[in-house]
């Protein structure tokens, strides 16, 4: 086929309605005139990153109720000590409070946020926008999206904030119904746990907490792929939730 032909026939096709004429070469069909994209023709990708904030910039203030946190860094060891390629390291979910915003209004009153500087917190995992300065990563998030204060290496320690609650998650079945052995992977997970922790409860209308319908000691029933999972020192699975993903109390 004329490279006018091939022009022309690809002028006519919808998706190529856009398109403007230029020249490449291939070794084997000589010269073929087909369409170099243009901006609009299709949606732009955005690739997410950490913002890199100039260094002439040396504080970053968070402003109503958002909290600026300083990333931990994530583990670069397993418990055993075995060193982890980049690639299998676990995306933090914690850091330290190094700035808090003034807090928001709630109806006729005033909420600070729920946290100070200083306090080691744990995180939503997708939560907040991640800005680079003084050579270290931090996050800035709404104060909701804190899951809970957590000042030690043991996840039974965490204090839920707002209307978080935190579960052992009851274990796994080992077995079939016929005895038959299951593998780790063929486990199903399982969403029935025992509450351990609660958060204070949200904020009615009029900035007053309203306390949460469960508490430590339930064993409930919850939806099987919300919340943030933790693994304890003793191995145990734990999972902080928020309140409205508790279905039912078991008896």
């Amino acid at each position: 086929m004329a490279t006018s032909q091939i022009t022309a026939s690809l002028r006519n096709l919808p998706a190529f309605e856009r398109f403007q004429p230029s020249a490449l070469r291939f070794s084997s069909a000589g010269h073929v005139r087909i369409g170099t994209l243009t901006q609009p023709s299709f949606p732009s990708f955005v690739v997410k990153a950490a913002t890199v904030v100039a260094p002439k910039h040396t504080t970053v203030k968070p402003l109503g109720d958002r909290v600026l946190v300083k990333i931990k860094d994530a583990e670069e060891k397993t418990a055993g000590g075995i060193l982890l390629p980049a690639n299998a390291q676990g995306k933090p979910q914690g850091g330290e409070v190094v700035a808090v915003g003034e807090g928001k209004s709630v109806g006729k009153c005033k909420v600070d946020v729920s946290v100070k500087t200083g306090a080691q917190v744990v995180h939503s995992k997708y939560a907040g926008t991640e800005v680079e300065f003084n050579g270290s990563k931090h996050l800035i998030l709404k104060d909701d999206d804190i899951v809970g204060i957590l000042e030690t290496d043991e996840v039974k320690d965490l204090e839920p904030l707002n209307d978080r609650v935190l579960i052992k998650v009851a274990e796994a079945e080992e077995k079939t119904a016929g005895g038959l052995l299951l593998t780790e992977a063929t486990k199903e997970k399982p969403s029935i746990g025992t509450v351990i922790a609660v958060g204070p409860g949200p904020l009615d209308e009029e900035g007053n907490r309203k306390p949460l319908s469960v508490m430590p000691g339930n064993t409930v029933l919850y939806s099987r792929y919300a919340g943030n999972d933790f693994k304890g020192k003793d191995g145990s699975d734990y999972i902080a939730l928020r309140a409205s993903d508790v279905m039912a109390i078991l008896s």
